[in-house]
Formats: C-alpha cells, structure tokens, sequence
C-alpha cells in the first residue's frame, strides 16, 4: 500500500467475504494504523440451510457475527445495504450505493472482489454475488466517484463531494499481482473466521483449509491480490 493510504473501505458482497478473502491484510493494515470500514451488499441470509431460524433471523445473526469478526480485525464501521442475498445485480442503483459510500468514507484504498474470476480452483464456482458486486464496485471507482456529473444529488442535496481512491486491491484475483505477508497475523485471521459460526459445520477442517490456502513455503502467510495504481 502507497504511504500515506490511511483509510481503507472494503466493499464486498456478504458477511465473511472480508476474512476469507482477505482477514490477514486487513488485521495488518488495521495494526499498522489504517482505518478501515466495510460495505457489505447483503445479509448473507441465504448462507445456511439451517431450517430452525427465518430467513430474517439468518440475516440477523449473520449480521452480529460480520461485526464481531470486524471487532477482532480491528475495524471502524461495518454498514450493510441488504440487498438480497445471491441476487445481487450490478446496476445503477447499486452503483449508487457505492459511490455514496466513497464519497462518505473518503479511502485511499477500496478492495473489493474479482468480478471475472468464475471458478476457483477445480472444485468451486465463485458465487455470482462475488462477480456482481466487483462489477459495481470497480464501476463506481471509475469513473463515478470521482465526477460531479454522476449522481448529482449526492454533491447538491448531502453535499458529499466527488472523491477518487488511490489504488484498488482486488482480493483473490484470477491474475494477481501483488502479495501481503500476514504471517505474524495468521492466528487473527483464524479468531475472525471463527466468529462466523453459522458458516462453519466443520470448524476445525475449515480453518486448516484456510491456513493451508495461504500457507507458501519457509512458514509464510500471504494473500493475493490484483492492485491497480490509479494516481
């Protein structure tokens, strides 16, 4: 990250999407005195096939599992639009959405997700969610965010200025380019994903999944990312 960076807004499409994709950079910016926010599209009330709780509830408790995995990384704010969970759709009004939040958070940096990456591996499809709300995201960055003509009635009625962020952190990207070493935060990492309980059936194998993810070799941690330098 280009000195200076100090805010950091991550814009993702549902609860947990932040630690998984990328927990460990995030704890470190957070350590290293950056402030950093989340937007999250929906509730993540569809992540679970549990049939004891509403479709609410599930929304719900997802919601207070996102803010204490926040609270381990070390997080300012977290706010979610509720759009419904697994249809999200990249579209002006989310658009929208988006170029409010930058315009009120004012980062440096925006990470979102890789909105062509389709598959994962050769055992996963990424979720269309993922596809719909790097779309949006890297939408409303540019050329939105920072032009005056775009949704006027932000600048005119909220008086919230045109903005632009510095560099785009792409998490998990199908062509990354750029690595964070989060050894010494491995650990937190693992504590944040552990908070979001109703995502893990299998705790103690998920999360050596995700060491094993980001282990490389001589006992490193790192994440991948797609980094763009915009000014």
């Amino acid at each position: 990250m280009t000195a200076g960076a100090a805010t950091v807004l991550v814009m993702m499409a549902h609860p947990d999407d932040p630690e998984f994709f990328c927990g460990g950079t995030l704890a470190r910016w957070a350590r290293e005195g950056r402030e950093i926010c989340y937007v999250l599209a929906t509730s993540g009330e569809k992540g679970s096939d549990d049939g004891a709780l509403t479709t609410a509830e599930m929304g719900a408790r997802r919601e207070a599992e996102q803010r204490a995995a926040a609270d381990v990384v070390g997080v300012r704010e977290v706010i979610f639009l509720r759009h419904r969970d697994g249809e999200l759709v990249s579209d002006l009004a989310l658009r929208r959405q988006l170029v409010r939040a930058i315009r009120l958070c004012r980062p440096e940096v925006v990470v979102t997700t890789d909105p062509q990456r389709y598959v994962v591996g050769d055992r996963r499809l990424n979720h269309p969610d993922h596809r719909a709300m790097g779309d949006a995201v890297l939408a409303a960055v540019f050329p939105a965010a920072a032009n005056v003509r775009f949704f006027p009635e932000l600048w005119q009625v909220e008086g919230l200025a045109p903005h632009g962020p510095r560099e785009v952190y792409i998490a998990n990207p199908e062509q990354p380019n750029h690595e964070v070493d989060f050894t010494d935060l491995i650990e937190v990492k693992i504590e944040a994903i552990r908070q979001h309980k109703s995502q893990l059936a299998d705790p103690a194998a998920q999360l050596d999944r995700v060491r094993q993810r980001a282990a490389r070799d001589g006992g490193r941690y790192v994440e991948s990312f797609r980094r763009i330098v915009l000014r």
